[in-house]
């Protein structure tokens, strides 16, 4: 078996988030139930009709170049490609070739070609018996469509930085990249070649993919798919190709021979005027930048060098109530023990009670919570029991805990002359336990705490448990 070489080119489109359509005033809403009630004349494709520009998306565009350090174009344009399907109403599409909003730039250590925005189609419905039925909600719906350099070389990389761009677009807040509702969609052109070559083998094109999972598994058959063809010297049957997935089945299959870019006929949109982009205040790297937030990259180094490990961090970039009430806590926790008690509790602990992700606890509470956990005021297993009580009882977030911890009975008893008497009843019940352990077995003076702490009904601080016993024995 010969060795080959996976070269892997992204692209990626992202609906934006703008209150109406690319270059209408029909509403955008991903959300809307009812089929073909976001339309007009003009996303519909109406005869005499004219496009207006979003200036909404075109900012979102912009600020996504800048958080990458990419060049801004001064002059871009839009074009029309031309091409014939039920889903697109004016048999064209208005996109952009020639002259993208934005070209360069780095995500997760891949080179960016170019950014762009275009129009999207309506969506098409084919499990109607004998015919299909087409929703124009989604047409005209501005769409960003990033396409990478073919410097990608695995599936877990390619999945690797279509992540890193989904954080991308949801903390910008431009998009919200739901893939499962098809704001996010990502198509994969691929092909592999014997190692050592200096050319390229043939693209195949993997389209519609909409999961991260999905996307993994086609890149992976694919390659597999190719790499027995060219074993079997069968070079000729890769063809440039557009493929999709079948989930079902477990497989890539052809859909359609691969178009050109001489294909779609394309040409300057005359309807749209060109635009300079230093010629509008609005779109300046200045103000657009003035609220920029802090970038997923950004984020994921600070909270390594806060010391947490791989997981918690990976936590905090995708769960940001969790990251909210943790960077909250910061300026008041300080010290880099208690730091990491908190992300601990968030991360295992809250994580696992608050199912629904949708929890009132503050940032103050979390700080008080660690504070008496640090000083011995309640124990570790009463703090997760009053981190369930915040949470299934839907509890204030201005609520003390010390308070909630004195009438549920989770503060601990650390006063060694309330616990004297606890500790020589112990002994005197437990007198195997007690010889056990003056012979040096340790594990009996954990028996006899453990009697300590069912005998106070948990009430009791383990450490000044362990050192009564160890005191009286």
């Amino acid at each position: 078996m010969s060795n080959y070489i996976t070269t892997i080119g992204l692209e990626i489109h992202a609906e934006l988030k703008t209150k109406t359509k690319m270059f209408c005033n029909s509403p955008n809403n991903p959300d809307e139930k009812d089929p073909n009630v976001n339309t007009c004349p003009i996303c519909l494709g109406h005869p005499g009709t004219l496009p207006t520009l979003n200036k909404e998306a075109i900012k979102h565009v912009l600020k996504i170049g800048y958080a990458i350090k990419a060049d801004i174009a001064d002059y871009t344009e839009w074009d029309r490609k031309n091409y014939f399907y039920p889903d697109i109403p004016k048999g064209y599409q208005i996109s952009q070739y020639k002259y993208p909003l934005v070209a360069g730039g780095q995500i997760n250590g891949v080179d960016i070609t170019r950014i762009h925005l275009e129009e999207d189609t309506g969506t098409s419905t084919h499990d109607q018996g004998n015919y299909s039925l087409i929703n124009y909600n989604r047409a005209g719906v501005p769409l960003m469509e990033l396409v990478t350099e073919p410097v990608i070389h695995s599936a877990k990389e390619a999945v690797d930085f279509a992540r890193e761009l989904q954080l991308l677009l949801k903390y910008m807040k431009v998009s919200d990249a739901n893939m499962e509702k098809g704001e996010m969609r990502v198509e994969v052109n691929i092909s592999i070649a014997l190692e050592g070559s200096k050319e390229l083998g043939t693209k195949v094109e993997i389209k519609n993919l909409n999961s991260f999972r999905v996307a993994e598994k086609a890149i992976l058959y694919e390659v597999k798919r190719m790499t027995k063809l060219l074993d079997a010297g069968e070079d000729k049957k890769i063809i440039q190709e557009t493929r999709g997935w079948d989930e079902v089945k477990q497989k890539t299959f052809s859909q359609r021979v691969k178009e050109n870019s001489d294909d779609y006929r394309y040409f300057p949109e005359p309807d749209l005027p060109k635009l300079y982009i230093s010629q509008i205040p609005e779109f300046a790297e200045k103000e657009l930048c003035a609220d920029f937030p802090e970038l997923p990259w950004e984020r994921r180094n600070r909270l390594v060098d806060l010391g947490l490990n791989s997981d918690q961090v990976e936590v905090f970039m995708y769960n940001d109530l969790l990251f909210q009430i943790f960077d909250g806590s910061l300026s008041s926790l300080k010290d880099s023990k208690k730091i990491k008690l908190a992300a601990n509790y968030l991360t295992t602990d809250l994580v696992a009670i608050d199912k629904g992700g949708d929890s009132n606890v503050s940032s103050a509470q979390i700080v008080e919570l660690i504070q008496m956990i640090s000083v011995g005021e309640i124990s570790s297993r009463g703090a997760k029991d009053l981190l369930a009580i915040l949470v299934n009882e839907k509890i204030d977030g201005g609520y003390s805990i010390k308070d909630l911890a004195k009438d549920r009975n989770l503060i601990q008893e650390s006063d060694e002359g309330a616990l004297k008497e606890v500790v020589i009843k112990i002994i005197k019940d437990n007198q195997q336990a007690v010889d056990e352990y003056k012979k040096g077995k340790e594990a009996s003076l954990q028996f006899l705490i453990g009697q300590g702490m069912k005998e106070t009904k948990g009430s009791a601080n383990p450490q000044s448990l362990s050192s009564l016993f160890k005191e009286l024995i």
